[in-house]
């Protein structure tokens, strides 16, 4: 059985932005239960954001960011007889949302050997910019529900 929470219920929105979704990052970005730490780097990472875009909010730099992540469509398996069939299939916003932290987090851990403050400002400001590995694994996403659409008539 899989971790199932009531995070969505039980979320406070977090100290400096008063955000919803800057909390639920951080509780994405935090490992050990390490909170401090992850708000420490989610603050930085955003302080780093506003030293380069001094003329933009940070908070919401970070949401065009995640915004510009979110994928619209997604493929997904379904079995007709035997065979396995990737049908390309709307995503709903709680997983548009969940898709697009854990994309951002995957490209920032795969970049090694920075403070991960300085990796998460790249990251945002990139796929704020529609770039970095980010987008590219959205894109890929939508290329591959693309290239499936001939199967979208098995969409359950």
């Amino acid at each position: 059985m899989g971790r199932i929470t009531s995070s969505r219920t039980q979320l406070r929105p977090d100290p400096r932005y008063n955000s919803l979704l800057a909390s639920k990052f951080i509780n994405c970005l935090m490992w050990d239960g390490k909170k401090s730490i992850a708000q420490g780097v989610f603050y930085d990472a955003l302080d780093e954001l506003k030293r380069r875009l001094p003329d933009q909010e940070p908070i919401d730099v970070f949401h065009t960011a995640l915004d510009n992540v979110k994928p619209h469509i997604e493929v997904r398996s379904k079995r007709v007889g035997g065979a396995s069939y990737q049908v390309p299939m709307q995503v709903n916003k709680n997983r548009q949302q969940s898709l697009a932290i854990r994309w951002l987090l995957i490209a920032v851990r795969e970049k090694k050997g920075r403070p991960t403050a300085l990796k998460l400002a790249d990251e945002l400001f990139a796929a704020y910019n529609r770039e970095g590995s980010a987008m590219t694994r959205r894109e890929n996403t939508h290329r591959m529900a693309e290239a499936n659409k001939a199967f979208a008539h098995f969409a359950w």
